[in-house]
This record gives C-alpha cells, sequence and structure tokens, in this order.
C-alpha cells in the first residue's frame, strides 16, 4: 500500500512537470489555421478581411520566392532566417520543420533559433513517441553551442516524463550532463544547480511517510539516500564559483538540520576566493559591446594561467557562442583541444563545429582532417569530409592548393611502400592526377591562376615516386611537365630536380639536368654553374671537365653581355629622364628671361607676369609667344591698367584703382609666397571644382560654414582670371579643419570635390591621401563590369539578398562619372564569399559582371632619376636667335641622333652649336655611323 501511494505521488509530479508542456499544446503558433477565434472577430469589418488576404497571399509569394532562392543557393544564412520566420508566422508548421531542418544540416543554430524550433515542437508533442523526436532534437541542440539555457530546458522538458519507466533516472542523467557542461558557468550556472536541487527536493517530498505513521526500514533508506543527494548538491555546487554564492550558503544552513561540514566550508571560501578574481573579467563582458573579442582573450589567458581545463573549455564556448564566425578563435580553441585533452568527442565535435560555421577558411578543414586522422576515423568519412572542404568556397586560390596537400599527406601516410603495389598507393597516384588536373581545370577557370606556379604538388609527387617508390622514370617524367610550366628559367628547380636525381637517380642524368639548367636558367645562373663544376671536378672525366667549362665560359659571356645591354638601356632611360627635366628647366628659364626682357616696355605688367610665372611655369613648357602688337614702349599706368586689368581681363574695373599689392594678393602665387607653412594644420586643399564656378569664395564659405569658422579662403586663378578648380580654405581652429576632411567626395555642382590636408609637397614628397584601404579585405567585395547607368540603390537590392550590406561605393572619374566599378562591404566573411559565389557572372542589365574578394594591387611607384643641383646648374642653356626659335625652323637631324649626342649640346637646323659652358673647349664630334649602324639604329627604336 505504502509503495502503492508513493507511485501515485510519483505519476502525481509527473503529471504537474508534464502541465506546462500540456497546457502549451492547445496553443498553436501564431497563424495557425486550426486556432480558434471569435466568431464575433471573424465577422468582422470587410475591408481588414481583405488586406489580412492580401498580406497572405504576398507572404505566400514571399515564401516561393526564398525557396527558390535556396534551391539556387542553399549557403545563403539570410535567406533560410527569412524563410523560416515567414513560415512561422504563417503557421505553416510542416514546411517550417523542413526548413528548420536543411538549415540545421547545413549551419549550427544559435540558441534563439533552436528554442523556438523546441517550443514549437514541444506544443505539438503528446504522444511517447513523438516526445522521443523531441528527445532527439534536444540532443542535437546541445552539440551546436554550449547554451545554459538550453540545457535548462532539455532538463525541464524531461521532468514531464518521469512517470515512464526510469523516467527519474532519465530526468537526473541530463542534469548531470548539464552540469558537466555548463556547471561552472559563473552568471548561468546557479540556475541549473537550483533546479537540479528542487527536482529532488520534490522527489524527497514524495518520500515522506504519511502524517502519524512510522516509517518502514526501507521507506527510511530511501529518505536517507535521497537527503545525502540533495547534501551532495549543496556541496559540489558551494564549491564552484557562481554568482550569488552567499545565498546558497545560507539556505543550505537553513535547509540542513545538521552544521555543515569543515571541508565544505573550505571549499566554499576557496570558490568566493575564486569568484573575487573571476569578477572583474564577468563584469569587463558585462559591460563591453559585441562581439568582446578583447574581453573574452583576457578572461581566456587568465583561466589558461589557472589551467583548469572544464574552465578553459566553458569560457572558449562562452566565446565562441558570440563569436562563431571568428576563425582564429576556433583554431586555437581546437589547437588547444587537440593538445590538451584529446578527448575524440569533445574535439571532433569542436572541429565540425568550426568548419560549419567558418567553411571558407582552409586551415580549419585542414586541422579537422588531422585530428580525424589522429583519431582513428573511417577513411571513407575522412574523404567524405575532403569532399566537402572542395565545396566549401575558398576566396584564394592557394587555399585550395593547401586543402589537396593536407588529403594527400593523409593518403601518403596510408600506404604501406614495402610493398610493390597496393590499393592504397593507386589511391594515392590517382589522386596526384586528380589534384593536377582539378588545379588546372577547376581552380584556374574561377581565379584565373592555378594558386601553385612552382608545382608544389607535382613536386612532391615527384619525391614520393623516387624516394618511396624507386620509380624514378616517372619522377622524371613530372618534372620534365614541371619544367614546361614555365619553371625552367628558375635556378632553384633545376636544384631541386638535381638533387632528386643526385639521391635517388644516377650521375649521367645529373649531368644532363645541370648542362639544361646551365642553358636555361636567366635568374642565377652563375650558382648553376657552380654546381656543374663541381659536379665534374668530383666524378667527371677530362672531356666531361672541358665541355663544363667551355658551356659554362659561353653562358656567362651571354648573360654578361644581356646584362650590360640592360643596363645601358637603363642608363639610356635614365638620361633620357635627365634629359627631358632639363629641356623643362630650359624651357621655364628662357620663359622667365622672355619676361624679364619685357620689363621696360610693359611697364608694370612686368610683376604680373612674374607673379603668374611663379605659380603657373611648372605647367608651361614652351617659351610664351610674344603678343601681336605690342609695342617697345612703356605704357602709362593708366593705360596699362585700362589694357590688362589687374588678372588680364581686357575691361577696365569700376571704381578706383586696386593698388599693386592687393592685385598680387589675388593671384595664385600667395601660398608659394605668403603662404605661412604653420597654419597647414588649420588648412585644407579643395581640388576637383568646376572651372566655371561663379563665385567660388561664396559657394565654399557657405559649404564649410558647417564645419567651422572660415577665416580665409583663397581661391587659385590663371593671368586670364579664370577660376582654376582648385583653392585653400582656412579655419580659426584644427578641428573644424579634421571635420572639413569629412566633406571629401561631397559632390558639387555635380563634380565630386576633393579635400586633403595641406600639406608642402616639396618636404613630402611621397604624401598621398587616399581614404579607403589598398590591402586584402576578406568581408569586402570588388565589383567590375556594371553598366554606367546603375545607380547605388540598384546595386544594393541585387547585393543584399546574400547578407547584411554597409557601405557600397561606386567608383567614379574626376568628373563624377561612372567608371562601371563599385566596392560592397558586408558585415563579415562568410557573407562576402557568398555573394562572390551566387554574384559572380551574373546579368546585371545586359551586363555580365565580375565579382572578387577586395584585394587591389600594390601600387608600382616609377623610380626617377632626379638630376642634381649641381647638374642642373652647370647644365647649358639653348641658344636661340634674338627672334627665339622659329616656328617653321625645323630640324633635320632625327630625335634617336639627337638623344646620343653630347647632352650638353642641342641640334638646331640640323647643326649642332656649342654650349657657352664649354666655349673654352672645342666642341666633341659626334661619333660617325655607317649606313649599317644608322638602319639598325633606327629598327631597334
Amino acid at each position: 500500500a505504502e509503495r502503492g501511494g508513493r507511485q501515485a505521488e510519483l505519476h502525481k509530479m509527473a503529471a504537474a512537470g508534464a502541465e506546462a508542456a500540456a497546457e502549451e499544446e492547445r496553443r498553436l503558433p501564431e497563424g495557425d489555421p486550426e486556432s480558434g477565434g471569435d466568431s464575433d472577430d471573424d465577422e468582422g469589418d470587410s475591408d481588414s478581411s481583405g488586406d489580412g488576404e492580401d498580406e497572405e497571399k504576398e507572404n505566400e509569394a514571399e515564401i516561393q520566392r526564398l525557396e527558390e532562392q535556396l534551391s539556387i543557393n542553399a549557403f545563403d544564412y539570410n535567406c533560410h532566417l527569412d524563410l523560416i520566420k515567414l513560415l512561422r508566422q504563417e503557421g505553416e508548421l510542416v514546411k517550417l520543420r523542413r526548413a528548420r531542418q536543411k538549415m540545421s544540416e547545413l549551419f549550427p543554430l544559435t540558441e534563439e533559433i533552436w528554442l523556438d524550433w523546441l517550443k514549437d515542437e514541444i506544443k505539438m508533442a503528446s504522444e511517447i513517441s513523438e516526445r522521443e523526436k523531441v528527445y532527439e532534437l534536444f540532443e542535437r541542440a546541445v552539440k551546436d553551442y554550449i547554451c545554459p539555457e538550453i540545457w535548462l530546458e532539455y532538463a525541464q522538458y524531461s521532468i514531464g516524463g518521469i512517470g515512464q519507466e526510469g523516467g527519474i533516472e532519465k530526468v537526473r542523467s541530463i542534469f548531470e550532463r548539464a552540469l558537466t557542461a555548463v556547471g561552472l558557468h559563473v552568471t548561468k550556472g546557479t540556475a541549473l544547480w537550483e533546479a537540479y536541487r528542487e527536482f529532488e527536493n520534490a522527489i524527497l517530498e514524495t518520500a515522506q511517510p504519511a502524517p502519524g505513521s512510522v516509517p518502514s526500514p526501507e521507506q527510511q533508506q530511501v529518505l536517507c539516500s535521497q537527503l545525502e543527494r540533495i547534501h551532495t548538491l549543496f556541496r559540489r555546487q558551494l564549491g564552484i564559483p557562481l554568482l550569488d554564492m552567499e545565498a546558497s550558503y545560507a539556505e543550505y544552513e537553513e535547509w540542513s538540520e545538521e552544521p555543515i561540514p569543515e571541508t565544505t566550508i573550505k571549499s566554499y571560501k576557496k570558490a568566493l576566493q575564486q569568484l573575487e578574481k573571476c569578477k572583474p573579467y564577468e563584469e569587463a563582458l558585462l559591460g563591453a559591446e559585441t562581439p568582446k573579442l578583447a574581453e573574452y582573450q583576457a578572461y581566456i589567458d587568465f583561466e589558461m594561467k589557472a589551467g583548469d581545463p572544464a574552465r578553459i573549455q566553458l569560457i572558449y564556448e562562452r566565446a565562441l557562442a558570440e563569436n562563431c564566425l571568428v576563425p582564429d578563435l576556433w583554431a586555437r580553441y581546437n589547437q588547444y583541444l587537440d593538445r590538451q585533452l584529446k578527448v575524440k568527442e569533445l574535439v571532433l565535435s569542436a572541429h565540425d563545429r568550426a568548419v560549419r560555421n567558418c567553411p571558407w577558411t582552409v586551415g580549419l578543414w585542414i586541422r579537422y582532417l588531422l585530428a580525424m586522422e589522429r583519431h582513428r576515423v573511417e577513411h571513407s568519412i575522412i574523404s567524405e569530409m575532403f569532399e566537402k572542404a572542395l565545396n566549401a568556397g575558398f576566396i584564394q586560390a592557394t587555399d585550395y592548393v593547401e586543402i589537396w596537400q593536407a588529403y594527400l599527406d593523409y593518403l601518403r601516410r596510408r600506404v604501406d611502400f614495402t610493398q610493390d603495389s597496393s590499393k592504397e598507393l593507386e589511391e594515392l597516384r590517382s589522386a596526384f592526377a586528380r589534384a593536377v588536373e582539378y588545379l588546372k581545370q577547376e581552380v584556374e577557370e574561377r581565379f584565373s591562376e592555378s594558386g601553385d606556379p612552382s608545382c608544389t604538388i607535382m613536386q612532391n609527387w615527384a619525391r614520393v615516386e623516387a624516394r618511396l617508390c624507386n620509380n624514378m622514370q616517372k619522377a622524371r617524367e613530372l618534372w620534365d611537365n614541371i619544367m614546361t610550366k614555365g619553371n625552367a628559367k628558375y635556378a632553384n628547380m633545376w636544384l631541386e630536380y638535381y638533387n632528386l636525381e643526385r639521391a635517388h637517380g644516377d650521375t649521367q642524368h645529373c649531368r644532363k639536368a645541370l648542362h639544361r639548367a646551365v642553358q636555361c636558367t636567366s635568374d642565377y645562373p652563375e650558382h648553376v654553374c657552380e654546381v656543374l663544376l663541381t659536379l665534374e671536378r668530383i666524378e667527371g672525366t677530362l672531356e666531361d671537365w672541358d665541355a663544363a667549362v667551355q658551356k659554362t665560359e659561353n653562358r656567362l659571356a651571354r648573360v654578361n653581355e644581356q646584362r650590360a645591354k640592360a643596363a645601358e638601356k637603363e642608363a639610356a632611360l635614365a638620361k633620357q629622364e635627365e634629359e627631358r627635366a632639363e629641356q623643362r628647366k630650359q624651357a621655364r628659364a628662357e620663359k622667365k628671361a622672355s619676361k624679364k626682357a619685357k620689363k621696360t616696355r610693359i611697364g608694370d605688367k612686368r610683376k604680373a607676369d612674374e607673379d603668374d610665372e611663379g605659380e603657373w611655369g611648372q605647367e608651361e613648357e614652351l617659351p610664351s609667344k610674344r603678343h601681336r602688337g605690342q609695342g617697345d614702349g612703356v605704357l602709362p599706368e593708366e593705360d596699362m591698367e585700362v589694357e590688362t586689368g589687374l588678372f588680364g581681363r581686357s575691361e577696365k574695373p569700376d571704381g578706383p584703382a586696386i593698388p599693386k599689392e592687393k592685385a598680387s594678393t589675388s593671384r595664385k602665387d600667395i601660398p608659394k609666397v605668403l603662404h605661412d607653412s604653420s597654419k597647414d594644420k588649420v588648412t585644407v586643399f579643395v581640388s576637383n571644382l568646376s572651372y566655371t564656378m561663379a563665385e567660388p569664395e561664396a559657394k565654399l564659405r557657405e559649404l564649410f560654414g558647417s564645419c567651422g569658422e572660415v577665416v580665409e579662403i583663397r581661391a587659385v586663378f590663371n593671368n586670364k582670371g579664370s577660376f582654376r578648380g582648385y583653392c585653400y580654405v582656412q579655419f580659426r581652429e584644427e578641428e573644424a579643419a579634421r571635420q572639413a576632411l569629412a566633406l571629401d567626395r561631397t559632390a558639387v555642382e555635380g563634380r565630386p570635390m576633393f579635400v586633403s590636408p595641406c600639406v608642402d609637397k616639396n618636404k613630402n614628397p611621397d604624401f598621398k591621401v587616399f581614404r579607403y584601404s589598398t590591402t586584402l579585405e576578406k568581408h569586402k567585395l570588388f565589383i567590375s563590369g556594371l553598366p554606367f547607368s546603375c545607380t547605388k540603390e540598384e546595386l544594393e537590392e541585387v547585393c543584399k539578398a546574400h547578407g547584411n550590406v554597409k557601405d557600397i561605393r561606386l567608383v567614379t572619374n574626376r568628373a563624377g562619372k561612372p567608371k562601371g566599378l563599385a566596392y560592397v562591404e558586408y558585415e563579415n566573411e562568410a557573407q562576402a564569399s557568398q555573394a562572390v559565389l551566387k554574384m559572380d557572372g551574373l546579368t546585371v542589365k545586359d551586363h555580365v559582371i565580375k565579382v572578387m574578394i577586395s584585394n587591389p594591387p600594390l601600387r608600382k611607384l616609377p623610380e626617377r632619376a632626379e638630376p642634381s643641383r649641381a647638374s642642373l646648374a652647370l647644365a647649358p642653356r639653348q641658344i636661340y636667335g634674338a627672334r627665339g626659335k622659329g616656328r617653321t625652323q625645323l630640324s633635320m637631324m632625327p630625335r634617336a641622333l639627337q638623344r646620343q649626342s653630347n647632352p650638353v649640346a642641342k641640334a638646331e637646323n640640323g647643326m649642332v652649336q656649342n654650349s657657352p659652358a664649354a666655349s673654352s673647349d672645342p666642341p666633341a664630334e659626334p661619333k660617325k655611323m655607317s649606313n649599317a649602324d644608322f638602319a639598325k639604329m633606327l629598327l631597334k627604336k
């Protein structure tokens, strides 16, 4: 009778435990067609019902579109989320379950997605078989991430099945697993411990004898056993640093009828001390913003010093739950598990989750393959995982070389090379051949390169054949193939082959290889020649030595000749550059001299001309021409202003004449002559403005006024008074100048305005302002081939289907016209890599676009040979007649001869004139050339 009463109590508790689930069963998900409603509401306004039908049709169309999109690209994470949300809203339970299932097969699901899925399944699970499916779903959920909320939900759901056979033991087993997984969680572990104790307390209540009755020995034993369980739970919890430990200790004191043991008190105090050490890190996590990587890393370093494996594992899991798309964090965690814990299930599970979260990272796949081999996983499973890696969508060609190499290493370790032939050896050879073909076909087609220019895979294949299979014939065939792929010009490639022949071949093939190397090598031929001579010195005959010496001498002579020609060519280019610089300097000097000669003829215009030269002389290369009608006399000052005005205008200005000093200040030479470099920090340089801009000072003052107080705007004009499209804007405060830089690329009158710091290029010749990164950015895409009519909004519509777009930049020229290029920035690398796979080759307005990860090539700065000041000072000036060089005075000597002639003399009208600087010495006669030399020189040019 007593056992029957206790069993009844257990059934009663089971019913109470399942009461919440039973209550939820009556509630179907929102939007379920079976959910009942008030009849008055159903007979409501016809307009609202019509709106509901329209919305339902729109949702159905959107669901169909999302399903079609996933059929094209199953790895579209955001598309999965949108589809699940819509199906749950519409109450399509069957489709919802299928959509969740597909997503969980491709990606680890977040805590929120799992909890929604589990709650929906719990509502529909009434039969025992359905409850078993929910248990299976919980088992899958707890493997994706270590989440206290999911474990707590799992344990509470299992309480509803304690009425079944073995139900209590099953609940205890789940609680114990939950404590092992997240019981050490400083902030959330307490909830699990309390739930476990509440469950055991409920069991204790059912074990209590009826009031007024005497418990039997069997009943007394059950009661004592249950009390000991609760005591043990309290003591275990108090030995772990958890928040609100003091409350748990006070609860234990109140609950226990016996004094708390001394050992429990000591472990409690030790846990309190540990909690004090952890609190700063927990507070840092609480106050930090996502992704909290720095805070988590500091916490991990702290736990690593303490050395508790369980706590280290937990803090890694906590960090990964919030940073599941950070490959480096997964790599560090997996490395710790591989080297320290070495538990097969734990290690392989972490590696699997890593590659599912970051499939584009080849390093994680390689570590996974190594871990599976290390833990003796079946060959078929490893091969299947390798095939998944090939379809992961790596973003660089070299990634495919690395994954192939890792798999080939694994296959090589499986082969027993003591046997002449085996199934494993044939599989290895076929894998080598497939790797070479895969890189040639698949990878090269996608990336326009194989990723393996030095043929490392074929080199390893040749080494395996030579060293392990004793098949030098196959190794030679492979090396011959390697050399035909453009590697014959590199000395290191020939020496690799030579070393292989030296170790596993014969002297004859070594000699043959070195002779070919001497003939073909172009980077370090001396090294190859030295190796050949060393070989013949050790093993060769006299005939071999003579042949080697003759071959190397002839080769090195040709190499030296080629290098000399290359040096001459470089010297000629440098000389030409010097000559061009000299010509430009002479042109500027002649123009300046020509203007100075007008001083006595044009009166006060001399100052304006000299000012204009100071600003624009570097852009004009030819001497200015004399204007028709200029006389030799000096104009009066009044007539001078009527003719030219202050800025070269032909009309006389209104009002009183402006003094010469003010005319000078309105010229562009002020920044060069009077500019105060100490004010560069409060000044910005504005360029690429429209030449037709009316009143640029007023326009720019209005535009930059929002940044701060504008002290001065110095617009630059030419000698005719036309605006040159750039100016200097000086502010009162340095902060205002920094804010003004944010207006860079702002559209002004249809053109992008460039705003940059004011820097003296003479002191900082390498200064360059570029606001965008020029390095590899894995979360940013570069798109080419866009139609010029494509707008930013239209491109965003195309890109946002593959992830959250943070920014889109359409590349334009200086006039603001599009160039058909764009940069698209996503939130993370995963979205960017999926967008590349989906959008590359897409047609946009009849244009096929190319999409790739943004990795701009390095800019190669040309090396310019700048002449020294001394050489410029001693360089002669070009001498023309009194009227300068006439327009019709053509030179009859080819330019090539002019370049090769003495740089101190210039050819004019077919005659070589002497330089004034060399008047004391006879002029050097030009080298006489035969007809053949003349023809050869022309053909070379």
